[in-house]
């Protein structure tokens, strides 16, 4: 019965084990958040991010949904400009296991042969996303936040949305910072 009871608990770690984002932010500390309502995209920046189109589409629908979520507007005069940077780091991971019977020499054992002697590798590659996602006093043009997100990327289509969005929400979860 404890098994059953323990069961999803234990699905759900692994649902989010696999698909987790690590966010890290940075932010002014003498900016007043609060005074911030709307926002648009700063497009010089956003033009020479070098990713898909499409991929961009998604990153900029899954920001629209967030800071809508948080009551933030869209506006053509923002108190906000929002710029981004993606880019991809792929990662190779090579594994050596050797056994530990063979010729050789070892503390307490002497000189031998054993028939298990050998080993053998394996390599791993993924590739992680980087999204940095830069907010910018519009009327100030500085910098006030920057939350950035690294994790696995999927080449399957039909998950890039919600990766993407899981991207941007762990991101923007962390906006405004909490205030001590």
């Amino acid at each position: 019965m404890k098994t059953l009871k323990i069961l999803p608990l234990l699905l759900l770690l692994i649902t989010f084990s696999c698909s987790s984002v690590q966010v890290n932010s940075d932010y002014d500390k003498s900016v007043d958040f609060s005074k911030y309502k709307t926002f648009a995209y700063y497009k010089t920046g956003i033009d020479k991010v070098e990713i898909s189109d499409l991929d961009k589409k998604r990153i900029l629908r899954s920001i629209d949904a967030a800071l809508l979520a948080k009551g933030f507007t869209k506006s053509d005069h923002p108190d906000l400009l929002i710029n981004l940077n993606a880019k991809a780091e792929k990662n190779v991971n090579v594994n050596q296991f050797y056994s530990a019977w063979g010729y050789g020499w070892g503390p307490g054992w002497g000189w031998g042969w054993s028939p298990f002697w050998g080993g053998y590798s394996s390599v791993n590659n993924s590739t992680d996303g980087i999204l940095t996602i830069d907010l910018i006093d519009a009327e100030k043009k500085e910098l006030i936040w920057q939350g950035t997100g690294v994790g696995y990327l999927t080449k399957n289509v039909d998950k890039k949305d919600e990766v993407i969005n899981n991207f941007v929400t762990q991101i923007l979860a962390q906006y405004p910072p909490a205030k001590k």
